[in-house]
């Protein structure tokens, strides 16, 4: 791998930045960049593109969260400066819905060989992001009924993307990331519960006053409205679907979300 060079977008964000950790202890060289980095990357300033993918063989890519026709313009464009670069291998984060789907199909246009990672909701936000205080407080209030959703534990992202970026085979293909199993925030509760022993309830919302309560603890009104809607699509069941490709990808079955809960509730991290 002496002659691979990885240059991974939001290295400080919760996959970024466990690839970067991987590919440290792997050996293989890599470039760490962001909005915010020394070496700089801002899809709104495309004079950042060049310089950071200059001698790059790889790319994992996070892309622009921004209107699709937006960004399917900036993929494609992305797309052409990674090949002229020298870019071999990418690794695009994407969803399985619309947007992803349209963003996979700019960047794949322009020709670059490209895996896409269509991901799930991560263990992680229940620990170190947006629903790590309602776990802390021991209620869960979402508008999202009884709808069911394969979490997956973003350590397990992390590997598949090191694959697909250190490995050749992997162009032109979309791997389904999921957990193990399907999950309901009633069962994400419980098993938070048994892991900790303090107790967590998971309390169903109407979208309504989902949005009452967010606008009340002063959360934008934008941002309250588009939390509800990605809760409403777990309530609708469209996210109710298990993939074996994780274990396809990593010979090893995706972790288990009461295996991180009994990880997380020992590291404090709910404390």
């Amino acid at each position: 791998m002496s002659d691979e060079l990885v240059l991974v977008t939001g290295a400080t964000g919760k996959t970024g930045r466990r690839v970067v950790r991987l590919l440290d202890d792997l050996g293989v060289a890599h470039r760490e960049t962001s909005r915010t980095s020394a070496t700089r990357f801002d899809w709104e300033d495309r004079s950042t593109w060049a310089p950071v993918l200059e001698g790059a063989s790889a790319l994992y890519l996070i892309p622009p969260y921004t209107s699709v026709d937006r960004a399917a313009e900036a993929l494609a464009a992305l797309g052409e400066t990674a090949i002229a670069a020298g870019v071999r291998r990418t690794a695009l984060v994407s969803t399985p819905d619309e947007s992803g789907l349209a963003a996979e199909a700019s960047l794949a246009a322009s020709g670059l060989a490209t895996t896409a990672l269509r991901l799930r909701w991560f263990f992680q936000n229940f620990s170190e992001d947006f629903l790590r205080d309602p776990v802390r407080s021991g209620e869960l209030r979402l508008p999202a009924g009884n709808g069911a959703e394969a979490f997956i534990d973003a350590d397990d992202i992390a590997e598949a993307a090191v694959r697909v970026l250190t490995e050749d085979g992997h162009a032109g293909s979309a791997y389904e990331l999921t957990g193990p199993r399907l999950l309901t925030f009633g069962d994400i509760a419980a098993a938070i519960t048994a892991a900790t022993g303090r107790e967590v309830r998971y309390v169903p919302l109407t979208e309504a006053a989902f949005i009452a309560e967010q606008l009340a603890f002063g959360v934008p009104e934008d941002w309250a409205r588009t939390s509800a809607s990605l809760y409403a699509q777990i309530g609708s069941g469209r996210l109710a679907s298990l993939s074996n490709d994780v274990e396809r990808l990593l010979g090893r079955p995706p972790r288990d979300f009461a295996a991180f809960a009994r990880a997380a509730g020992t590291q404090g991290l709910w404390n």
